[in-house]
């Protein structure tokens, strides 16, 4: 009878320890791999036919443009300032008061007559009106699409196909839409200091995020409706930034990136249920310069810096932080291709293919 107990005890613990691997199994979760490809001097340009896929860069003093495969296509050195995007370049003084605006192959596109500190992005061409507190659009042929014009000096700046997003230092967003027409004009409000530090506009121009305020910082994220601005997300911060930072929205716009004083914000947003809108917090030193989006696989990778010291961090949606790798440099940036990151640093451009294993 004892040796039946016993076997009986035996099958039992065997049975449960076959059914705890069983359903313990689980399959490994893929591996970040950033594989080196190439690393090329932004001092050896080389004669490049074909101009139509070339990435643009600015690196300290000097702007261009590079190949996917590795060759420089131009540098440029810039005594004073320059802008420059996929689709145009043009450097300019402190004194500009005519913008010679040139194609990435170096032919000359248009010319902007207006005086002021010109910016570009993509397509689109904007310039800063002297005194700093109007800026206007322009179109490809040089015909100013719209100004707008406030009593304060702006603060913060981002485009987007559907809209501009303009931040003053008095609290108040604007946003214009690609026609000219007014979107959103408010003051997101909520601190005892208003003033505009970062604004970020969705990719259809329809979500603004803002982070404003001093004494009682906060970011908030607004959207249109019945013809006002309603808040739909926002939150106090631990503590009051005193520089511009950067806002990002995701290519879907339900998912919205910020950099704070300390760290980086993330918040998932869902519109059909926006009283659910989570947060995310992750600790960065310094302050975060890019934030960019790679479209397969589903990253986002984030250059912060600290003086000299530059972090980039890899996440997975929302706040899962697969690698973080820190270099030196005196300047830096980030460029997103596909499955292919770039990232430049002082006089040099890498790239890594990105893949999951």
């Amino acid at each position: 009878m004892k040796n039946k107990t016993h076997i009986r005890l035996i099958i039992i613990l065997s049975a449960f320890c076959f059914l705890y691997i069983l359903f313990a199994i689980r399959p490994l979760g893929d591996e970040l791999h950033m594989t080196p490809d190439w690393t090329s001097s932004i001092a050896r340009p080389e004669t490049v036919e074909d101009t139509e896929g070339l990435i643009p860069f600015k690196l300290g003093q000097s702007i261009g443009y590079f190949t996917a495969d590795g060759k420089i296509a131009m540098t440029l050195p810039c005594p004073f300032n320059a802008t420059v995007s996929s689709s145009y370049y043009a450097t300019y003084g402190a004194d500009n008061k005519t913008t010679v605006v040139k194609n990435k192959d170096g032919t000359t596109a248009l010319t902007l007559t207006t005086p002021g500190f010109p910016f570009f992005d993509e397509d689109r061409l904007y310039m800063f009106m002297p005194g700093g507190n109007a800026v206007a659009q322009f179109g490809p042929d040089a015909s100013m699409l719209w100004q707008y014009e406030s009593y304060a000096p702006i603060t913060a700046f981002d485009t987007s196909a559907g809209a501009t997003a303009i931040g003053f230092a008095d609290g108040q967003v604007v946003t214009i839409r690609k026609d000219g027409v007014i979107d959103q004009q408010f003051y997101p409000g909520g601190s005892e200091i208003p003033v505009t530090l970062g604004v970020g506009i969705s990719e259809d121009g329809s979500l603004v995020g803002c982070v404003t305020g001093q004494r009682q910082q906060r970011f908030s994220v607004s959207k249109k409706n019945e013809g006002n601005s309603i808040i739909i997300f926002h939150e106090y911060l631990p503590s009051d930034l005193i520089r511009q930072t950067v806002i990002k929205f995701n290519k879907q716009a339900n998912t919205v990136y910020y950099g704070y004083d300390g760290g980086l914000g993330i918040v998932d947003i869902n519109i059909s249920a926006i009283h659910h809108a989570k947060s995310y917090h992750i600790p960065l030193k310094g302050s975060v310069s890019q934030i960019e989006e790679a479209e397969a696989p589903n990253l986002v990778f984030v250059l912060s810096h600290e003086g000299n010291l530059y972090t980039l961090t890899v996440l997975e949606p929302f706040d899962h932080v697969l690698s973080q790798a820190s270099f030196e440099a005196q300047a830096a940036f980030l460029q997103i291709r596909g499955d292919a990151i770039f990232i430049g640093r002082d006089d040099k451009i890498s790239r890594l293919t990105v893949s999951e294993k």
